[in-house]
């Protein structure tokens, strides 16, 4: 297998062992979307140049395309008003004979307990720059209504469908950090198993000066950590994260410890 196809294949694994954020209908009555996770050969060319939300929906593409039950009718429509983009509608799908709006989501969040008031506004951004709660918010009251626009209701009836009859559903995946200190916290809203890592700063970073890190390209981020990297020592980390913590950019690190365990964690410039 080719060194490229290879990369894109442990991206789409790890993307395939990530967990939906939630089950059912449990957060903001939005209903979470179904599918068996399951592993196959990976036979599509990807833009490398594409955004990690891009690629990511190229993944999913390719996933719903192996689903005997799922017919895919059209992705990633603009709805236009005149010149002006009103959104986009990231699926329109057939799933058992009946059309579904699939959107698709896939995130990275922290858990900040000064931040909000309860489990779901507790969740930000690496960067501070989102949140949970805005992604949610934008689903349900931009994104999710989209559908019903009248000029979305003319392009649906190009594909003969009846916006009434269409049902809408969330394909929201996602790696969750908590703070050093809470390795071990329950979720109660949001599915725990999504909790795959911890956060700290540089501060907090000296506990680990006997372990050996690795910063891996942000659509690795996707990746199950493995040890066939080029590690970098404490102090040669130290000296490569400066780079993005500068820019108010905190990374993704994998962290070796000395008895061989690999973790996965942010190092945040905050």
């Amino acid at each position: 297998m080719h060194q490229k196809t290879k990369e894109i294949q442990k991206r789409f694994d790890g993307f395939l062992q990530t967990p939906s954020l939630w089950k059912n209908k449990e957060v903001f009555d939005m209903e979470h979307f179904n599918i068996k996770q399951k592993s196959s050969k990976i036979d599509i060319v990807l833009n490398e140049k594409l955004r990690l939300g891009k690629y990511i929906e190229r993944f999913v593409s390719f996933q719903l395309q192996n689903e005997k039950s799922i017919e895919i009718l059209a992705e990633n429509i603009q709805i236009q008003q005149e010149k002006r983009t009103l959104g986009e509608l990231d699926c329109i799908l057939i799933e058992n004979n009946k059309p579904v709006h699939l959107e698709i989501i896939y995130k990275f969040y922290l858990y900040v307990k000064r931040v909000g008031n309860n489990e779901i506004e507790h969740f930000i951004g690496p960067n501070r720059k989102d949140a949970l709660l805005e992604k949610l918010t934008k689903l349900k009251e931009k994104q999710l209504p989209l559908l019903y626009s009248k000029e979305c209701i003319s392009y649906l009836e190009n594909l003969k469908l009846d916006t009434s009859k269409i049902a809408q559903k969330v394909y929201f995946k996602a790696q969750l950090f908590v703070p050093l200190s809470c390795k071990n916290i329950q979720l109660k809203q949001l599915n725990t198993a999504c909790i795959v890592g911890f956060y700290i700063n540089t501060t907090e970073l000296e506990k680990f000066f006997t372990c050996k890190f690795y910063i891996p390209d942000k659509k690795d981020w996707l990746m199950l950590p493995h040890k066939n990297v080029n590690w970098f020592s404490f102090s040669a980390f130290k000296n490569n994260a400066k780079d993005y913590l500068n820019r108010n950019f905190s990374p993704l690190c994998w962290l070796k410890n000395p008895n061989g365990e690999i973790e996965k964690f942010f190092l945040v410039w905050w």
